[in-house]
């Protein structure tokens, strides 16, 4: 169990601008990541250092994402103006989640650029439109080697996640130690004032430390 990515909903703007924008913070360009047809969402990426990403995603005007928990979450969040969706944790076995959760996972996909197709399973979003401080978790189904966090050039890394929330709650909804997927990164939790969830990440660039 480790993290695998950091989620941001686009905000009125728009995926290109909200991109752009935030790219122009850290000094650097996200790529087009591509749609996800499961779920009515697209996402541009930022590869991270430690086999990790910086996402952006936005919400299609498709009928999957009214019914998708990941296009019912990201299409509330950008109603809200946009900002941090939630952070993702990457497991071997989703089953054991599947087991204790008490039910299936979701069938992820997405056709890259080069028209590669990534493949994974996710569960627990509702667990993140519920309560947004609880990441949910993936099993990526396709090789190492195109996972979205790979070829990073090690210039961009997460430093530290700021985390409005209890770790205590997080750690019961992972089912161990909330210091077990998060040990590669600071975190600093905060008491909640107003939602839950992510209030910022520091990221480490090569002019120094940005703070999104």
């Amino acid at each position: 169990m480790r993290l695998d990515h950091i989620s941001f909903a686009a905000g009125p703007d728009g995926l290109a601008s909200t991109a752009q924008r935030i790219g122009q913070l850290l000094g650097t360009e996200f790529v087009t990541g591509g749609v996800h047809p499961r779920f009515g969402t697209r996402n541009m990426i930022l590869p991270l250092a430690d086999g990790t990403y910086f996402e952006i995603v936005e919400v299609l005007d498709h009928p999957a994402s009214d019914k998708a928990p990941f296009g019912q979450a990201v299409r509330a969040r950008s109603a809200l103006g946009g900002g941090w969706l939630g952070w993702v944790v990457r497991v071997d076995d989703i089953a054991a989640i599947e087991t204790r959760l008490g039910r299936e996972a979701a069938t992820g996909n997405r056709h890259r650029p080069d028209g590669q197709e990534l493949r994974w399973r996710q569960i627990g979003v509702n667990g993140l439109l519920a309560d947004p401080q609880l990441p949910f978790f993936i099993e990526w189904e396709t090789g190492d080697d195109m996972h979205p966090g790979a070829g990073a050039s090690g210039e961009y890394s997460l430093d530290c996640l700021e985390i409005a929330g209890d770790p205590h709650r997080v750690s019961e909804w992972l089912g161990e130690n909330v210091e077990a997927p998060l040990e590669d990164f600071k975190v600093e939790w905060v008491a909640p004032n107003g939602t839950p969830g992510i209030v910022a990440a520091q990221i480490q660039t090569p002019s120094g430390l940005v703070r999104i």
